[in-house]
């Protein structure tokens, strides 16, 4: 097992192993989304185990859930910058390990926090502070592999290495959803209820270690006149690159929305707005997710071909135009929603399986991380994070048709950004 490099080691080509390089970058990004979905699937588990219910609302345990789950989610932008910034400054590989290491704790804290009959309220308190440690990591995972698979990539490969991350991230998700429906299939709800729940949660730590191995052995991509200069302070990304940093946002914001909108909130739309069955509806999303990850490679080795900002407007115009006929399409029936949502993906691709490569395109080396992590971690939150309460609330004032006129418009807005873009598909990356 290598060692952690120092800034005073010599760097071996970042292309001598690309398959070590990818496998590094990509197992550890499942790993941590595995944990981090892992959540969503088991909350009402959790609920029941750490909230108290209140009086005469069994929902109560299960929106204080989703309400410690939202507290992660906004600590990804401070992730995506303090993670940022060690890469930045003490390279690629050891902000990996980081964000590895604290992903594994952080899951293992959720998989031994106490009851609320046995503890009371240090109960939640140990959970809100495992999830924020996640959404630290999460943040951070981003920043440091978005990073450091491109700075990986042979040239004339960045499109293609940069699909990676959304191919260990379908991973991630689908492991979570499997692992969390062999145990409810497997236990009985009194087994779950008591520790069956806590299961998925040791098993992530335990991964994360296997992750944390696997990234030890990966090759440091920043190069020698990095490590030589002198060390970017935390936010010289924002103040000496406030364009690029809004370029971040208008790049992701219609992404964002609409990954949250057909990967995780369209089954729920689908059974409040078109009374789809649930497990139609699971089924569906399930497959459509396998298919989008198969999806990802192709992207991005189109890109590379052809260019990002045709894909990029692929996506945005797609989503601008289809987005109000797709939506308004689902009727009571699997096949229709099955179609929607991988018609959806197909669209979608033109998004995900580059958005790294476009974004570490458009930092220069020296901020690059910290640059990506702030910007596009608060993008997230503010628009991808809030698409499933948005959705839900439009639906609970009665005006559920005003929500794809959002996800359009907003897709829309990123579209004008991607027809100003630079084309950076064939170019070096910026010094």
């Amino acid at each position: 097992m290598v060692a952690i490099m120092t800034a005073t080691h010599p760097q071996a080509p970042p292309t001598e192993r690309p398959v070590r390089q990818l496998l590094a970058a990509s197992v550890g990004n499942a790993v941590e989304w595995y944990d981090w979905y892992t959540y969503t699937f088991l909350a009402t588990y959790i609920g029941g185990a750490v909230f108290p219910k209140g009086a005469n609302d069994s929902l109560v345990p299960l929106l204080s859930t989703f309400a410690v789950f939202a507290v992660g989610f906004f600590m990804r932008p401070v992730g995506g910058l303090l993670m940022g910034a060690i890469a930045d400054r003490h390279g690629r590989r050891s902000a990996l390990t980081v964000t590895i290491l604290l992903m594994g704790g952080s899951s293992l804290l959720v998989g031994l926090t106490p009851t609320y009959a046995a503890v009371g309220l240090l109960s939640p308190v140990v959970l809100v502070l495992a999830r924020l440690l996640q959404g630290l990591s999460v943040g951070g995972e981003f920043a440091a592999s978005t990073t450091f698979l491109v700075e990986s990539a042979r040239p004339g490969r960045r499109g293609l290495f940069s699909s990676f991350q959304y191919v260990s991230t379908t991973a991630g998700q689908l492991l979570a959803s499997g692992v969390a429906t062999l145990l409810v299939d497997t236990l009985n709800e009194g087994r779950m209820d008591s520790w069956g729940w806590r299961v998925p949660f040791v098993l992530g730590a335990v991964l994360s270690l296997v992750g944390f191995w696997i990234r030890q052995g990966a090759q440091e991509t920043r190069s020698e006149e990095q490590r030589r200069a002198p060390r970017p302070g935390l936010l010289d990304g924002l103040r000496r690159h406030p364009r690029e940093s809004l370029l971040i946002c208008g790049i992701t914001m219609g992404g964002t929305i609409a990954y949250y909108t057909w990967t995780s909130y369209l089954p729920t739309y689908a059974e409040l707005n078109a009374g789809v069955a649930k497990s139609d509806a699971l089924l569906a999303g399930t497959i459509s997710l396998a298919f989008f990850g198969v999806l990802q490679p192709l992207g991005g080795l189109l890109s590379d071909r052809f260019g990002r900002r045709p894909l990029l407007l692929f996506f945005g115009l797609g989503f601008a135009l289809l987005s109000v006929p797709l939506l308004h399409a689902l009727r009571d029936s699997f096949a229709v929603l099955l179609l929607v949502q991988c018609a959806g993906m197909v669209l979608l691709t033109g998004f995900t399986s580059i958005s790294a490569a476009v974004n570490a395109e458009v930092f220069p080396a020296r901020v690059r991380a910290a640059g990506i992590g702030f910007p596009y971690s608060m993008t997230v939150a503010v628009f991808g994070g809030t698409a499933p309460y948005v959705g839900t609330l439009l639906k609970e004032l009665g005006h559920a048709g005003v929500f794809p006129w959002y996800v359009a418009a907003l897709c829309l807005g990123s579209s004008l950004v991607y027809l100003r873009l630079p084309e950076t598909a064939h170019g070096e990356l910026r010094r």
